[in-house]
């Protein structure tokens, strides 16, 4: 008898919601039975129920331990930063785990680049500490500064700690045993912040010396950019601080053909949240146009995580079928297909 999965599902806003259809109804033919409990947040939960972010879908993620979400749209003037940045923070989804892997068909620049990106998702610059200028708060800042900070400036903290570094490298260093990979890179600017970066660096250090099979190395963040776009094949995991870990995800989606074919996961002590990375395109919004290997691909991550490891690898396997083959793709893959005549092909890979 199948076993019958409880997961969270959030539609998300703009194409959001199609995309997510189109991941609901692929799963159907893996076998494997879920039961969705469908929750809004963003946009669409502003208008039903005056809140981006209502607690009812913080309490079932909470319940159910596993969510699957759609790009939401932070509407703009709520207060909110981020929605994303608020699921994350305020469910302890500290470890961002974001494959990127060149799937053959995908146009792009190079070949052989298959690398996780892992990010610290609580702290850095990403906590949200800042004073405006001229309050209270900066003018103590700049006062201590001894002159090195003009007085009409905005101050964010930057808060680095032992905890969530050990954390986070204890995990990326798991994932790798996990997963058979052999190399986990460090990335800061720890040669100018030498006290938060640098902390960053030695906790890592520390870490690794409990996991002597992996390689453990360092790179600062202008470097790593530029060994990236020259040699990306030679990274395997790449542990990153919240601020770089965003922006270097970026840069290696560009890598493997953009963010249409870039998977993302959170990861915390008690539930885990599977997204695709890419944001919520309104524009596409009901022309069937944006490209849904990134949410199936999510979907693919949250199959494992569930422990359908055979069924995941078997979806990864038809998406990818599809691509290499370039039929029915949509115009992203250099295709004309609508994203669910893309699905429907997926379907028959995943089916014969």
């Amino acid at each position: 008898m199948n076993k019958k999965y409880k997961v969270t599902l959030i539609p998300g806003d703009g194409t959001g919601p199609e995309l997510v259809n189109i991941v609901k109804h692929v799963l159907e033919y893996t076998g494997i039975e879920i039961e969705w409990e469908e929750v809004e947040a963003g946009e669409s939960a502003l208008e039903k129920y005056g809140d981006v972010l209502p607690q009812n879908v913080l309490d079932s993620i909470r319940k159910n331990k596993v969510a699957l979400k759609g790009p939401i749209t932070t509407p703009v003037g709520t207060g909110f930063r981020s929605v994303n940045v608020a699921l994350r923070q305020e469910l302890n989804l500290y470890a961002c785990v974001r494959p990127c892997k060149i799937y053959p068909g995908v146009k792009t620049r190079y070949e052989n680049v298959d690398l996780v990106v892992i990010r610290e998702n609580t702290e850095d610059l990403y906590a949200g500490v800042e004073f405006k200028p001229f309050s209270e708060e900066a003018k103590y800042i700049i006062q201590k500064s001894n002159g090195k900070i003009f007085e009409d400036a905005a101050i964010s903290i930057k808060p680095i700690s032992t905890t969530a570094t050990r954390r986070i490298a204890e995990f990326a260093f798991n994932y790798a045993i996990k997963k058979g990979r052999k190399k986990v890179t460090a990335v800061t600017k720890a040669n100018i912040m030498k006290y938060t970066d640098g902390l960053f660096f030695e906790v890592c250090r520390d870490v690794a010396k409990n996991f002597p099979q992996i390689e453990y190395e360092e790179k600062l963040v202008d470097n790593m950019c530029m060994q990236l776009v020259q040699k990306p094949e030679l990274y395997d995991v790449l542990l990153l601080p919240n601020l770089y870990g965003d922006i270097i995800s970026d840069l290696c989606a560009g890598l493997v053909g953009g963010l249409g074919v870039a998977p993302g996961a959170n990861y915390g002590d008690g539930c885990v949240l599977f997204e695709a990375v890419h944001g919520s395109a309104p524009k596409y919004k009901g022309l069937n146009k944006v490209n849904p290997t990134a949410l199936l691909l999510s979907a693919t991550m949250m199959l494992e995580y569930l422990g359908e490891t055979e069924k995941a690898i078997k979806l990864e396997r038809a998406i990818a079928e599809v691509i290499r083959e370039g039929k029915v793709v949509t115009y992203d893959l250099g295709g004309n297909a609508k994203n669910y005549e893309m699905a429907e092909e997926i379907i028959k890979k995943l089916t014969k």
